[in-house]
């Protein structure tokens, strides 16, 4: 019964994944506004319904690429303190080798398909508006298991902050042209800079969040 489980919801991750690569394939060749619902429906080979049930917003059929990392940091926080890591030295870590291995996440990614689909996300509004709400989840998650408390949440928030600004601004220097193997020196050590300073205000504050 566990394997046929397993196979059932195997089937299911891959009806989400190719429904969704159909959408995020509509929407760059027309844009967002200008392809229905129905349309894609039709061109992933499902109804309308049963859409709807996979994606109850045609927004989420964009965002679903970001659905493994909503709770990221928090399972990052987890595994970090398994071995002995502080809460920042693993989300440190774990940045720079996302830096590395050229993560879409870090902005640090040159991959023409990445680009258009960034651009097609932070280009339109209403995607913009519902990546708050998933941004809220994941800081939500991070403070959960960062501790108890209104210092946690705190600490999440400005965590949130530095990875976001970070990442935003690897995405629109390589927007701007110039190449994610060239870019990398740079971001890396913006990162340091970034978790150092970060570092030290927490701290200062309240102490770092409990290991």
């Amino acid at each position: 019964m566990s394997g046929e489980m397993g196979l059932r919801e195997r089937k299911r991750q891959q009806t989400y994944q190719s429904v969704s690569d159909t959408a995020v394939a509509l929407f760059l060749e027309r844009g967002f506004d200008g392809v229905s619902v129905a349309e894609i429906a039709a061109a992933a080979g499902i109804s309308k319904p049963t859409l709807f049930r996979y994606f109850p917003a045609k927004e989420d059929l964009v965002l679903y690429r970001f659905a493994d990392h909503e709770d990221e940091a928090a399972r990052v926080v987890a595994a970090g303190r398994a071995e002995g890591l502080a809460p920042l030295g693993a989300l440190h870590a774990h940045f720079r080798r996302g830096l590395e291995r050229r993560d879409p996440v870090t902005g640090l990614s040159d991959n023409p398909h990445v680009l258009a689909y960034h651009g097609l996300l932070y280009g339109t509004p209403s995607l913009v508006a519902r990546l708050y709400g998933y941004q809220d989840r994941s800081e939500r998650a991070l403070a959960a298991e960062l501790g108890d408390g209104l210092g946690a949440r705190l600490a999440a928030g400005q965590i949130a902050a530095v990875q976001r600004i970070l990442a935003m601004e690897n995405w629109s220097r390589i927007a701007a042209g110039e190449s994610a193997d060239a870019l990398y020196p740079q971001a890396a050590d913006a990162a340091d800079r970034a978790f150092a300073q970060l570092r030290e205000g927490l701290v200062a504050q309240y102490g770092e969040p409990r290991r």
